[in-house]
């Protein structure tokens, strides 16, 4: 036995090095002014109207861009469960096939795609449509974050739908159920954990993001997560930066709490 937890010793190393001291670092800076000493005003920063304004942009647009993913997510994971096998692979290849695109390439393609000279907008003109000023604005960031996080929604949801057992759906059928109280009563109770795990999965990195916002924001649309960038690495003021990661943290650790309370009743309301 003591053996075999020597192989885990790597791992905790890891865990050590790339977790803990991070947030311990990270800890020390939100807590500590620029003269050294303790101070709460880097977390009481958040309330500054400029940061609680990205704050509340960034949990509108996060959370628009889950409802979004969630909308598209659930219809494929079903189309997918009903597949036939060889079709169900392929088109869980045609899925993940853009997340093996760096990720800076894949937002740089909708750059390409939306600005005014680019390819939408040059079909709008080509068929007699004003050309539309879609860069630079939230739709844009929204987009893009449906686009790069999709994947992330669908197959957590596939992988639970894709285990309900036929015979329960049949056997609510057999009751007389409709189609709709069908998915409503038995398919989407028994899929909460995989809702629940990709609804993470997406808002999370949305809440946070600043690379999507930079590239397709045009740098005017400023999210939380770009404030916080431009502290670190533009600003150099780890101490306000650390400070507005804490808060972040611990909007994070609250959402994923609240999910978890969703997740424990996950398949109890059956028929």
């Amino acid at each position: 036995m003591i053996a075999k937890k020597r192989f885990a010793t790597p791992f905790i190393f890891w865990i050590i090095a790339g977790t803990v001291i991070p947030l311990i670092s990270i800890a020390y800076y939100g807590f500590t002014s620029r003269e050294g000493g303790f101070t709460f005003s880097n977390i009481m920063a958040m309330f500054q109207h400029d940061h609680l304004q990205a704050l509340g942009l960034s949990l509108l647009l996060a959370f628009i861009s889950t409802v979004i993913c969630l909308a598209l997510a659930f219809p494929m994971a079903m189309v997918l469960r009903e597949s036939k096998y060889g079709k169900q692979g392929f088109l869980i290849f045609v899925i993940i096939l853009p997340m093996w695109m760096n990720f800076l390439l894949r937002t740089m393609a909708w750059q390409v795609l939306l600005e005014r000279q680019g390819v939408i907008n040059s079909l709008f003109a080509a068929i007699g449509l004003p050309r539309q000023e879609m860069m630079n604005t939230p739709g844009a960031i929204v987009l893009g974050m449906v686009y790069d996080f999709l994947p992330f929604m669908i197959l957590p949801i596939y992988n639970t739908v894709s285990k309900i057992d036929n015979h329960l759906i049949e056997a609510s059928y057999d009751l007389g159920a409709s189609k709709f109280k069908t998915y409503t009563k038995v398919i989407i109770p028994l899929a909460v954990p995989g809702i629940v795990s990709g609804i993470t999965m997406v808002f999370i990195p949305a809440l946070t993001t600043f690379v999507i916002s930079n590239m397709l924001g045009g740098g005017k649309i400023n999210l939380i997560g770009n404030i916080i960038e431009q502290e670190f690495t533009v600003n150099s003021n780890w101490y306000l930066g650390s400070g507005l990661s804490l808060v972040m943290m611990v909007f994070i650790i609250a959402s994923m709490l609240l999910l978890q309370k969703f997740d424990k009743t996950g398949g109890q309301n059956l028929i």
